[in-house]
């Protein structure tokens, strides 16, 4: 029996189990994702049709100018030479996206911890114009952000704090950490984060999407060879191509086509040569934030240790979300972080802060240190953004208030999950992730009930093309452990109702 048939296997054409023992720890869970019902498929099918057609058609009133044009468009000169709309994303933003971008656009001016107030705007022009109307929804309960663990508060104690330190240090340190920009409390956030996560070492930097990008290719060159999960988010994917690295997709969480690409890599080496790869590494997500499931880890170890490969875990959706004390996907199946050569993560949602870290052995961060571009010419991380995540990572390790943060989450999750399988919608992912996605597949529902939703006092995110697949919209939900339960059951009872009025329980499953 192969590694990847050891430890369970999971993929998008039904229920799989992963079993992990690691320690005290023994993890059973199941990810599902119901394919898409062909009644579903077909409606939005004829959706996507329509407006097509109706888009081709607004598209030849603009060019013989029967309709304005409130695009920006080429200069006359340049049309034979660099076509600006010329591919089918832009033909959708055009046609579709900015007729319903009321749902994907709207400004909040509160902080966003349980309850947010959302500035109100009028659209016209099918989504072209917009003027703010003076009015604020107050008091709507957000559903849709990071906050995974409350800490985006503007009181309390992690909010003292931060003032405290702008007073010391001042809101911005003018200089990257190479020059004049390496104050003390960097130093003691990246000891204090090495020593939460169980490593030796680890460097931050000011922006979680930068961590990806610019790190990685520091780590792999022309000459490597990167196994990349097929979910993986934007910056991982930018990060690869700036590498020069050959990249090899996977199917999402499949063991069994891992495990197949890593064999290849093995045995043919590299094109043409037949060289062995100088270096193979193998790029994961700890919770992947569309799909809402969760890394098989295990089955990724056991094959990076057989091929003798190196594993770049991202963990900004897992770190402070999963885990017993919060410490990610690897306290969750029970596993050492040092058995994962780079551990990146953000501070952007669980802490309630920005920023981001890559941790391991001291080599890998003082490598990253001298080489990083984000190390060598960004400006440092903000002091009271470092005192926010020192204070709430304070909280998270060693407190009560921390661990009942945790427990509340974790209790948050399978109830909403539970409560939305129950009315038959069909939701996507893990039990235990926070991030809780649920298929609509029509944009025309994905618009009615995201309206439907706001009017009933509560925020959601939608999502569609180009993020997801064109078929697959959907609202995805994001728990937090700011939420009271009465918050999460009058959520359920709203979705309960527009499940009957816009026909939204797909599901079989029993």
């Amino acid at each position: 029996m192969n590694a990847a048939a050891q430890n369970g296997e999971l993929n998008r054409n039904g229920a799989n189990e992963i079993y992990h023992k690691g320690g005290s720890t023994k993890r059973k869970f199941q990810e599902s994702f119901e394919p898409t019902p062909l009644y579903a498929a077909i409606v939005t099918y004829v959706n996507y049709a329509v407006v097509t057609l109706f888009g081709f058609l607004r598209d030849f009133l603009r060019k013989h100018g029967f309709e304005k044009l409130y695009a920006a468009t080429e200069d006359p000169e340049m049309k034979d030479f660099v076509p600006l709309y010329a591919s089918f994303e832009s033909f959708y933003t055009r046609n579709i996206y900015n007729r319903i971008q009321d749902i994907f656009n709207r400004p909040i001016c509160s902080v966003p911890g349980a309850t947010i107030n959302i500035v109100e705007r009028k659209f016209s022009h099918s989504g072209w114009t917009s003027k703010y109307t003076g009015k604020t929804l107050k008091n709507v309960v957000n559903l849709g952000s990071y906050n995974y663990l409350g800490f985006a508060e503007n009181e309390g104690t992690c909010s003292e704090a931060a003032i405290e330190s702008a007073k010391k240090y001042g809101v911005g340190v003018c200089s990257s950490r190479q020059e004049m920009g390496n104050l003390d409390i960097h130093t003691k956030l990246e000891q204090t984060m090495a020593d939460y996560l169980g490593v030796e070492a680890c460097i931050t930097f000011g922006m979680g999407y930068a961590t990806n990008s610019t790190n990685i290719p520091c780590l792999v060159n022309k000459g490597c060879l990167i196994l990349s999960d097929g979910l993986n988010h934007a910056s991982l994917v930018l990060g690869c191509r700036l590498s020069r690295a050959t990249i090899r997709v996977f199917k999402h969480n499949d063991m069994e086509d891992l495990e197949r690409k890593l064999s290849d890599g093995v045995v043919y080496g590299q094109p043409r040569t037949q060289r062995p790869w100088k270096k193979i590494l193998i790029i994961v997500e700890g919770v992947y934030s569309m799909e809402g499931s969760i890394v098989n880890l295990p089955g990724v170890l056991a094959l990076k240790k057989k091929y003798k490969a190196y594993l770049y875990l991202d963990e900004a959706h897992s770190i402070g979300a999963l885990g017993d004390h919060g410490r990610g996907v690897t306290e969750y199946f029970g596993i050492h972080a040092s058995e994962v050569d780079i551990m990146m993560g953000t501070f952007t949602k669980s802490f309630g802060a920005a920023g981001g870290y890559i941790a391991g052995n001291r080599a890998l961060v003082e490598h990253l240190r001298a080489h990083s571009h984000s190390a060598c010419y960004a400006t440092s991380m903000s002091p009271p953004v470092c005192q926010q995540i020192l204070t709430s990572l304070s909280i998270i390790s060693g407190t009560e208030e921390g661990r009942n943060r945790i427990k509340q989450l974790a209790k948050s999750c399978k109830i909403f999950r539970q409560g939305l399988k129950k009315l038959g919608f069909i939701v996507y992912g893990n039990d235990d992730s926070p991030v809780v996605p649920v298929l609509f597949y029509s944009p025309c529902k994905l618009g009615a009930f995201s309206r439907e939703m706001l009017k009933r006092g509560f925020a959601v995110v939608g999502v569609g093309f180009p993020a997801t697949p064109i078929v697959e919209s959907r609202v995805r939900f994001c728990m937090s452990a700011a939420l009271t339960d009465k918050q999460i059951q009058d959520a359920l009872s709203a979705c309960s109702d527009l499940s009957s009025l816009l026909n939204l329980n797909y599901s079989k499953a029993k």
